[in-house]
């Protein structure tokens, strides 16, 4: 599938087949920041700068051991650092380093790896020290896919969402070792290609993807359909979680800490806050923040209280098409969600 297909799939998932529907006590998003929910002082900030004119960010990732930032780019594959207390950010990755040609989905493991997915072919496994490429891991076959987003187990392992295929991938520990220094093939763990709502051909589906501290699940969002999925980690079961207050409708990236879930709605230019039951089969929504200056957000991570959200600008002159991108492009910090 070219890089046009891509984009024009991506653009028809985000501005066509996720077209919204109202929801009872859901948010109208507006032109300026409104908070739903309990009281809040959410604000909306830029923590840090991205150079270029035509980044187009798409993921970004913490190293839970230092608080390092990683911000990918959508359009070319650059991968950059943010450091604490630096405002802008440092190109780490070149842009096509190891023929990637997309940076989308980005994780650091306890083990001070970064994962950076290429949504074209897979993901890219690299030491955070010295940026050594220590494996790749591939889609198989040749139909189409669009790699999305990852998250990694407490055991290690990562799980990966394609959001064409309705499927995720998983990368384990072992896995990694055998490939190391080499290439390998991504294998499913996860179909939910008969589990998730009707959707037309194409339309995206998975996307956000987090893993229960616990190690005994993982919730994977459903843009389209708006649901949330629970995967049973030991068994291989697959089901909604029960939403009250809302749907995930538009969800994008998400970050699960300490029984919140945060689901940022990209065209909605909005984040959730919800309550998750510890054993993942609930979930209740205490918060909706909207706020047109988060640029469509595809993503975000969450240190010391403070949300990083990516600003992709999608809609300005990236896969969306249309505009012109407000320069430079940033990670916005958001405090009070």
């Amino acid at each position: 599938m070219s890089r046009s297909r891509y984009s024009a799939a991506l653009a028809s998932a985000l501005a066509v087949a996720v077209l919204p529907v109202a929801v009872p006590g859901a948010p109208v998003p507006t032109a300026s920041a409104a908070v739903h929910g309990s009281a809040s002082h959410a604000r909306v900030s830029t923590a840090h700068v991205l150079p270029g004119d035509r980044v187009y960010p798409e993921g970004v990732a913490a190293d839970p051991r230092d608080g390092t930032l990683y911000a990918g780019s959508y359009q070319d594959g650059t991968v950059y650092r943010m450091t604490p207390g630096r405002r802008v950010a440092e190109v780490y990755l070149p842009a096509g380093a190891d023929g990637r040609r997309t940076a989308n989905g980005l994780k650091v493991d306890r083990a001070g790896r970064l994962w950076v997915i290429d949504s074209t072919t897979g993901v890219s496994v690299y030491d955070a020290r010295n940026r050594e490429l220590l494996a790749r891991f591939d889609v198989p076959g040749n139909a189409a896919r669009f790699v999305n987003d990852l998250a990694i187990a407490p055991d290690g392992a990562a799980y990966l969402t394609d959001s064409i295929r309705s499927v995720v991938y998983r990368v384990t520990p072992r896995d990694l070792a055998r490939a190391r220094g080499g290439r390998a093939t991504l294998h499913r763990r996860f179909d939910l290609g008969g589990v998730v709502e009707p959707h037309v051909p194409g339309t995206f589906t998975l996307n956000g993807v987090v893993a229960d501290p616990t190690g005994r699940f993982l919730l994977v969002a459903d843009m389209h359909g708006g649901d949330l999925y629970r995967l049973d980690l030991a068994t291989g079961a697959a089901r909604k979680t029960v939403l009250h207050g809302g749907d995930l409708r538009n969800a994008d990236g998400l970050e699960l800490q300490h029984g919140r879930l945060w689901v940022v709605h990209n065209i909605d230019n909005a984040i959730s806050r919800w309550r998750v039951a510890p054993a993942g089969d609930r979930a209740r929504r205490e918060r909706v923040l909207t706020d047109a200056s988060l640029q469509l957000p595809t993503t975000l991570v969450r240190r010391h209280g403070t949300l990083y959200v990516v600003r992709s600008q999608f809609d300005k002159g990236g896969p969306l098409g249309g505009g012109t991108p407000e320069i430079p492009f940033t990670i916005a910090a958001v405090r009070g969600v």
